[in-house]
């Protein structure tokens, strides 16, 4: 099972427009060097800056966390909480095996240009579910584990609002509506159109593993299947709706 999958950094301006940036999925155990790589011994995670070392570290996936180790013996690599507001970890010349807690991350090296970086998802999080302690065996993991307090969830929860207040709406709301309706959130207010469609995207492909082709319809049909499995499985609920901002009462005539 993958618990860690790392966005690779996109390659450069010979990228096909549109193209998706590449993954690379790993089990716990497995491990990726990241840096410059050296002739004839390319590394995992490539970054082509010539102010980053040839293998400048290492990630290394856990159960459902990473580590990341930096082999670097003068510079300092950040850890970024994507989630979060400014919140990140340091991780000093020659650390090995720093465990990174946060869901979604970026992953900041000192370059001559911008910082080079590429990003790493650990989806398989696990969250307390109220069941049952102490039986024997492997535990269970949960096949949709979700953060109600990350950013990804409020977004699925106003995707799914109107049906949750009214099982009869058939309109999905857009990704308009959606950065509408979370902009008054104090956590949101920095948050755009493409935020909002890379949260769909992390959703779909990562989170509840969404398979295409996916059906039209009228709301698009990834935002479409994406309410429906969520609904199907109560993965938001009513109670979910305070998380929201509270609605504005209608305007009288």
């Amino acid at each position: 099972m993958d618990t860690v999958i790392v966005q690779l950094p996109c390659p450069g301006p010979d990228m096909a427009p549109g193209a998706a940036p590449a993954l690379l999925r790993m089990g716990p155990g497995e491990t990726a060097v990241f840096g410059r790589g050296e002739p004839g011994r390319p590394v995992a995670i490539p970054l082509s800056d010539q102010g980053v070392s040839r293998r400048a570290g290492e990630v290394a996936a856990a159960e459902d966390y990473w580590r990341l180790s930096n082999f670097s013996t003068t510079a300092t690599y950040v850890v970024e909480n994507l989630e979060g507001a400014g919140e990140h970890i340091k991780v000093a010349p020659g650390r090995l095996g720093a465990p990174v807690p946060f869901e979604l991350s970026r992953v900041l090296l000192p370059a001559l240009g911008e910082p080079a970086s590429f990003k790493v998802f650990a989806p398989q999080h696990a969250y307390l579910d109220g069941g049952r302690r102490g039986a024997d065996g492997e535990h269970t993991v949960s096949p949709f584990a979700l953060d109600p307090t990350a950013k990804y969830f409020l977004v699925l929860l106003a995707l799914c609002e109107p049906r949750l207040r009214s099982p009869s709406t058939a309109a999905v709301p857009g990704v308009t509506e959606v950065l509408a309706r979370l902009r008054a959130l104090p956590s949101c207010r920095g948050l755009t159109r493409s935020a909002v469609n890379y949260h769909i995207d992390y959703l779909v492909c990562t989170k509840l593993r969404l398979r295409e082709p996916y059906e039209e319809g009228p709301a698009g049909g990834k935002r479409e299947e994406l309410v429906a499995l969520a609904l199907k499985f109560d993965l938001v609920r009513e109670e979910h709706l305070a998380l929201l901002p509270a609605r504005r009462p209608a305007a009288r005539p």
